[in-house]
């Protein structure tokens, strides 16, 4: 996590993410019996460590000390690393001594939201750095993993970037298939004005006539969709600091710094939380 971003998540809203991710993964996995681990003597008390093979950033030890502890409470996890922290290839990142076989059962529920996690951690961190230099803040979308999506918009957080609302219930969206269904954005803004404030609506457009329709209405935060490098850049020139301006659509670690260039307020991109390339790690345990 960089030193100089706070993490700012509702500490209930993330408990119960932890609760209901946890109890479903150990469910899907374990039901109420591991049918291996049955095999081995039941009393052997085991030392494992957790070992990264890539450099990343930690994400996700609060899942790994909640699935452990439902598994069996009387196993220890010591962690070398805080969460947020950069580790290098090869990084022993915890410790957890306890009954073997209770070990073993959490191990894969364990590493699978590692992985996960410091995977969406490290991809918005490596995004962060590319704009670290312009203005823009990197948001990401709701484009999560189904029933990880507070999970996942925490690691983002971790990783240094910001969140967009939670879902469709926070805050209002008015995207292209809204519009089609009354008209034109004129129109449904005009409408939306009327049940909402518009420091409180943000509105998508796809093209410079739509932008001005809004502009022109009073809209305070507008979401550019696909636009191209030459029209955001118009866009920022008209809006004159009037509008929080967002630019989204087929950015990537490859072409984010083009779109910070643009002098945009925000950028957001789905691949934080959608295209999850996994950080590799892996568990040794030994008879203590």
């Amino acid at each position: 996590m960089n030193k100089n971003t706070k993490l700012i998540f509702n500490k209930a809203l993330l408990e119960a993410a932890i609760k209901i991710n946890v109890s479903a993964a150990i469910n899907e996995d374990l039901k109420n019996i591991d049918k291996t681990s049955n095999i081995l003597p039941t009393k052997t008390i085991g030392v494992a460590k957790i070992q990264v093979k890539q450099a990343a950033i930690l994400c996700g030890s609060p899942w790994v000390n909640y699935c452990f502890n439902q598994i069996d409470k009387n196993i220890k996890i010591i962690w070398h690393f805080k969460e947020g922290a950069k580790i290098k290839n090869g990084s022993e990142i915890c410790t957890i001594s306890g009954n073997y076989n209770r070990i073993l059962m959490g191990e894969r529920i364990a590493i699978n939201f590692l992985q996960t996690l410091s995977g969406t951690a490290s991809t918005s961190s490596l995004m962060n750095l590319k704009i670290k230099r312009y203005k823009a803040k990197l948001f990401d979308t709701r484009k999560t993993i189904p029933g990880l999506r507070v999970a996942q918009k925490y690691a983002v957080q971790v990783g240094g970037a910001f969140n967009q609302r939670f879902g469709l219930y926070d805050k209002v969206l008015i995207k292209e298939n809204h519009i089609k269904s009354i008209g034109s954005v004129f129109q449904i803004l005009n409408i939306a004005k009327k049940k909402y404030s518009l420091k409180n609506i943000q509105i998508e457009v796809e093209n410079l006539k739509e932008f001005k329709e809004a502009i022109d209405l009073g809209a305070t935060n507008i979401l550019l969709d696909n636009f191209s490098l030459k029209d955001l850049t118009k866009a920022v020139q008209i809006n004159k600091k009037k509008a929080v301006l967002e630019a989204s659509g087929d950015i990537g670690i490859n072409n984010i710094i083009d779109f910070a260039k643009t002098k945009v307020d925000r950028i957001s991109v789905g691949a934080l939380t959608k295209n999850i390339k996994a950080v590799d790690f892996s568990m040794s345990i030994r008879v203590k």
